[in-house]
């Protein structure tokens, strides 16, 4: 059995915090509101919908909503999903064809609320949002001395770009969690039937070893560039190399044009180079089982930034409380936000 030796022993940026508070106390104390990228158009075969749902899963919503409208649960659209233990805010859409931006009746469901109604021509897909705004209230606040310095160096220096614990899922009785015990399966080639639970299997595994990718990089080499890196262009998906570390990509990176990055595993190597190389690389090595599994599954080689920087960030301290607000772009975490700030109560 292919051992998973944790997701806590992951390298802090900033050194292990001394202050520790409760997260998600109610569901009121962690919000979250979607953005899109674009504004429905107003017509269209898809309903779109904003619902804030508070103790709801997002996948449960979802087939609340192909019920309620008769419709199969692949016609429903979502940008990705959001915490249960909430109050979140986001977008759904419902593919009605013949309706064409009639009036229907409004989806009711206990712990949601319509927000917004409108139509558009096209269905909402996974990753298809601008950014997510979080206010988060963090009680039984233990503050140390180094808080607030902490809390200057995330919003000027980043955060590691973790993929955080709900990407895993819940620790099970054998101290692992729940999403990598499913890919445990996948490694040894067996069979999920249930394509969600599969796909989370599967996301689990590479997000798994991105976060070690990243905690061996902070560890080795920081977060100096080296030549050999490999660079992400910032608001989308490409990278290039960077043989050299001249000038002009020392510029770019203090614009934030571009990002330093870390593998997203796949099949063959990664496209760095050098020691940048040699570190990555040395991934396939230690985890060859994870490697294979993921190549075989018709994954290819991606990238992700290796840093994470909140925007619109600010705070308040009252008492034993600490209130977050700050944005981060899809398909980022909070928790990896926080991890940086202080320690989590159980």
């Amino acid at each position: 059995m292919l051992p998973f030796p944790g997701t806590e022993h992951w390298h802090y940026l900033h050194g292990k915090p001394k202050s520790s508070a409760t997260l998600k106390a109610i569901p009121e104390h962690f919000k979250v509101n979607e953005v899109l990228p674009f504004e429905p158009v107003g017509e269209g075969e898809h309903l779109f919908l904003q619902i804030e749902k508070t103790g709801l899963n997002t996948g449960f919503v979802a087939q609340q909503l192909a019920r309620f409208y008769g419709v199969k649960e692949r016609d429903v659209g979502y940008a990705g999903r959001k915490d249960k233990h909430a109050v979140t805010t986001q977008w759904f859409s419902v593919w009605l064809p013949g309706v064409k931006s009639a009036p229907v009746k409004q989806f009711v469901y206990d712990g949601c609320n319509i927000k917004q109604q409108s139509w558009h021509s096209k269905k909402i897909r996974t990753g298809n949002l601008s950014h997510n705004e979080f206010q988060i209230t963090l009680t039984d606040l233990e503050k140390d001395t180094d808080l607030e310095e902490r809390i200057a160096k995330v919003k000027h220096t980043g955060v590691p770009n973790y993929f955080g614990p709900q990407r895993f899922g819940n620790i099970n009785s054998d101290g692992v969690a729940g999403n990598l015990a499913m890919a445990r399966l996948l490694i040894n080639n067996e069979t999920i039937k249930k394509r969600e639970k599969r796909n989370m299997a599967v996301s689990a595994l590479r997000s798994w070893l991105f976060n070690e990718a990243v905690s061996e990089r902070l560890t080795k080499l920081s977060t100096t560039p080296e030549n050999g890196d490999v660079f992400s262009l910032a608001g989308s998906n490409s990278f290039f190399v960077a043989e050299t570390i001249d000038s002009e990509i020392l510029t770019r990176l203090a614009g934030a044009d571009i990002h330093l990055s870390a593998p997203l595993w796949g099949a063959g190597k990664p496209a760095s180079l050098g020691v940048p190389g040699e570190l990555e690389n040395s991934l396939a090595e230690r985890f060859p089982e994870i490697c294979n599994t993921l190549a075989a599954l018709g994954l290819k080689q991606e990238r992700r930034k290796l840093l994470l920087y909140p925007k619109d960030f600010s705070y308040q301290l009252h008492e034993q409380q600490l209130l977050l607000n700050f944005s981060l772009p899809s398909g980022c975490f909070a928790t990896s936000v926080i991890r940086e700030l202080l320690c989590l109560n159980p």
